[in-house]
């Protein structure tokens, strides 16, 4: 089983491509932006096979953008969410999935729902759904069990930002609980939103650590983050705090 990371261009989450013996699954699809180029990506992977289908880890822009494109370019397979995100894609709805602040439509996409704990065969390996709500209700992350590896979209942007919870659907109890969960998973691996895998337990365990802690800080003051902190621009689906959190993962160019 191979698990490619194709990196984040721009504003565009990591797309995942997950290859076992039965097919390939693509966790993923970026925006819209660079849609095609992800489809010539994806293709340099698999060479002359087709994936089989896309799993999405929430309906936001920056990871559901260019599903459709990518799903037609790969004869109309499948695209799965969460039963709350679907509504959201198929009427290509441009402000809860914050396509509007990027300047951008959002395609309207027929989807497959996808439930808490659904398993995804791969002979040699599974993906499992993981329901991880916070950033948005339909929140959710995908389990490669033999291998501890989690890939978790917008509810963790990289080490070194926090996500929000003040976009559409956000819910601050919500991110702390499913850090809680995250942290009982006992992972050797994350995927974020944005950069390289997360590695090693006991560093994921700090990066956890470090989130909840500042998530449960906000929960005792009002449901807000600090007032020295700068407010996000617009497309940004993270905080950045005023002093840098450590960040060990450094994409290589």
């Amino acid at each position: 089983m191979k698990v490619i990371r194709l990196p984040a261009i721009h504003h565009d989450g990591n797309a995942v491509l997950v290859s076992g013996e039965l097919g390939h699954i693509l966790v993923d699809a970026g925006t819209s932006w660079y849609q095609s180029l992800q489809v010539e990506r994806i293709r340099g992977q698999i060479n002359d096979g087709s994936i089989d289908r896309i799993m999405l880890t929430s309906r936001r822009f920056p990871v559901s953008g260019g599903a459709l494109h990518i799903a037609q370019a790969f004869d109309g397979v499948p695209i799965h969410i969460h039963f709350d995100g679907q509504s959201a894609l198929e009427t290509g709805d441009f402000f809860t999935t914050w396509a509007s602040r990027f300047d951008s439509d959002m395609p309207q996409t027929p989807t497959v729902e996808v439930e808490e704990n659904e398993i995804i065969p791969l002979g040699d390996g599974e993906l499992q759904a993981i329901s991880l709500p916070g950033h948005c209700p339909d929140g959710l992350g995908y389990l490669i069990p033999h291998l501890s590896t989690l890939i978790v979209g917008t509810l963790l942007p990289r080490a070194d930002r926090p996500t929000r919870w003040d976009l559409p659907g956000g819910s601050l109890l919500d991110i702390i609980e499913s850090f809680q969960r995250m942290k009982r998973m006992n992972l050797k691996s994350i995927v974020p939103l944005q950069g390289p895998a997360i590695r090693g337990h006991e560093h994921i365990q700090d990066v956890l650590s470090r989130h909840l802690d500042f998530f449960l800080k906000a929960a005792d003051n009002d449901g807000q983050p600090p007032t020295s902190w700068h407010r996000p621009a617009a497309t940004a689906l993270w905080l950045t705090p005023i002093s840098p959190w450590p960040l060990q993962e450094q994409e290589s160019v």
